[in-house]
C-alpha cells in the first residue's frame, strides 16, 4: 500500500470534523478526496461497492440508519448515490450531539438534492480539496510560509532552482495524485484522459442534460486561451465562431460553463474591492481559470516542449498553477485569493485576503529581471492607492516566480520567491 502524501485539507478536515456533525469533502474529481477522508475515518461505507451496492441501495431506502453506524468518524463515500442519506445524517448527528460522527465524500457529479428537505445548516460543514500543490507532491521545498509572509518572518532561503523545462513537465501532469508515480508520458496522458471523461461524460451528468463532447472540447479549448483574463461569456461565443467551424449560442455557452463549474472543472476568480484613495472604477468580473493548469495544457493539446517554444503561452498556464497552489495555501490560513483590475487598466494578479482583514499582494511572472521588475512596480503602484486610513496596508508585496535560486526581498521591499520553495 502506497504511503499516505499529506494534504493540506488535512488540518482542514480535521478543525470542520471538531466543530461540525456531517463534513461534506467536495472538490474536482480524482483530487485524492476519498484517500484524504480514509486517513481521517475510523470506519469506512462504500457505496459504489459492486459486491454491496444493490444492498447499500436497498438499505438506504428502507432502514438508512443502519448504514451510518459505525465508528466515527465513519465516512460515506459516494453518498450521492443515495441523497436520502443526508436527512438521516442530520437527524442522527442531532440525536448524539457531538461533532466529527460522519464524512460525507463523492463524485464531482453533484447528487440529486431534490430528495433532501434540510439544508444542513448547523450540522454540515464544507470543505473544498483541490489537486495537489507543488508543496504536497513534494516539488516545493516549503522553505517559505505563506504564514509567515503574513507575520513578518521571512528570510532569505535558497531555493530548489528547478529548470523550466522540469516545471513545464509538472504544469502539464498536473496535481492529481495518481499521476505521481507514473512514467512520464504516462502522467501526461492522464490529462488527455481527464478531459475527454469531462467532455463524453461528466459535464452531462453534472445536471442530467445530454450535451454534445465535441462542443463541450471546444469551449474548454477556448477557455484555456483565455486562463488569467476576464473575458466574458460574449466574448467565448466571438472566439468560438471565429476558431471553429460553427457554434451554438451564448446561452448554451452559458450552461455548458455552469456544468464545468459544478462540477470543479472550473474555478473562476472573483474582483477584490478595496478601499482606495480615489474614485477608481473597479472592473468585478470574475478571471477564468481551470482548478488545474494540466486541463488547460490538455485542452490545448500542449506538451511540456510546446511550452519551452512559447514562453507566452507557458506563462499563461504557469499562473493557472500559481493560483492553484495560492488557493489551497490561503484556506489553510482562513482566507481566500482574489484578483484585481481597474479602468486604468492597473492590474494585480492574486489578492489573499484573510478574514482578519489582513491581505498580500501577489504578481505572478515566470522570472527574469525585467518581468519581476515589472511586478514590482504594479505591486507598489497599487499599495499606493489603497487607503490605509479605511483598511489595513498590505501584509506584504510578492512577486511569485516559476524558476530562481533564492527566495529574497529587494531593496523596496518586494519579496521574490519562486513557487517551488512555497508552502501554506
Amino acid at each position: 500500500m502506497e504511503k499516505y502524501r499529506k494534504r493540506v485539507a488535512d488540518k482542514l478536515l480535521k478543525e470542520q470534523l471538531e466543530s461540525a456533525g456531517v463534513v461534506l469533502i467536495q472538490g474536482a474529481k480524482w483530487c485524492g478526496k476519498t484517500t484524504t477522508a480514509e486517513n481521517m475515518a475510523a470506519s469506512v461505507l462504500y457505496m459504489d461497492n459492486p459486491s454491496t451496492i444493490r444492498s447499500n441501495l436497498m438499505l438506504a431506502e428502507n432502514d438508512p440508519e443502519f448504514l451510518l453506524q459505525g465508528g466515527t468518524p465513519r465516512l460515506i463515500d459516494e453518498w450521492q448515490l443515495a441523497p436520502q442519506l443526508w436527512d438521516t445524517a442530520r437527524f442522527v448527528v442531532s440525536r448524539r450531539g457531538k461533532p466529527g460522527q460522519l464524512i460525507f465524500t463523492g463524485s464531482a457529479v453533484p447528487a440529486d438534492m431534490s430528495k433532501v428537505t434540510h439544508s444542513g445548516t448547523g450540522r454540515f460543514a464544507w470543505l473544498t480539496m483541490r489537486p495537489m500543490t507543488l508543496w504536497e507532491s513534494g516539488e516545493s521545498n516549503g522553505s517559505v510560509s505563506l504564514e509567515g509572509l503574513f507575520s513578518d518572518a521571512f528570510q532569505p532561503v535558497a531555493a530548489s532552482n528547478m529548470q523550466l523545462e522540469e516545471l513545464a513537465f509538472i504544469l502539464c501532469r498536473g496535481g492529481w495524485p495518481g499521476t505521481l508515480e507514473l512514467e512520464h508520458q504516462a502522467a501526461l496522458r492522464q490529462a488527455i484522459n481527464y478531459i475527454e471523461a469531462v467532455c463524453h461524460s461528466d459535464i452531462s451528468r453534472a445536471d442530467n442534460v445530454s450535451r454534445d463532447a465535441d462542443f463541450a472540447l471546444r469551449l474548454m479549448r477556448s477557455y484555456a486561451r483565455h486562463q488569467g483574463s476576464q473575458i466574458s461569456n460574449s466574448m467565448i461565443y466571438k472566439d468560438l465562431v471565429s476558431n471553429e467551424n460553427g457554434s451554438m449560442s451564448e446561452e448554451t455557452i452559458s450552461a455548458y460553463l455552469t456544468a464545468l463549474k459544478k462540477i470543479f472543472v472550473i474555478e473562476d476568480m472573483p474582483a477584490w474591492n478595496p478601499n482606495l484613495r480615489s474614485k477608481t472604477a473597479i472592473r468585478t468580473s470574475d478571471t477564468r481559470y481551470f482548478v488545474d493548469s494540466s486541463i488547460a495544457a490538455a485542452a490545448l493539446g500542449l506538451g511540456p516542449q510546446d511550452l519551452m517554444y512559447d514562453l507566452n503561452t507557458y506563462g499563461l498556464l504557469f499562473e493557472t498553477m500559481a493560483v492553484r497552489d495560492l488557493r489551497v495555501y490561503a484556506e489553510s490560513l482562513d482566507g481566500r485569493v482574489y484578483h484585481y483590475r481597474d479602468h486604468n487598466g492597473l492590474e494585480c494578479d492574486t489578492v489573499i485576503h484573510l478574514r482578519n482583514g489582513h491581505y498580500g499582494l501577489i504578481e505572478i511572472k515566470l522570472g527574469g529581471d525585467t518581468l519581476i521588475d515589472e511586478g514590482a512596480q504594479t505591486l507598489k503602484k497599487l499599495t499606493e492607492k489603497i487607503d490605509t486610513t479605511r483598511m489595513h496596508a498590505p501584509s506584504f508585496l510578492m512577486v511569485l516566480t516559476a524558476v530562481g535560486a533564492y527566495a529574497y526581498q529587494r531593496p523596496d521591499g518586494v519579496m521574490v520567491v519562486p513557487i517551488t520553495c512555497l508552502k501554506d
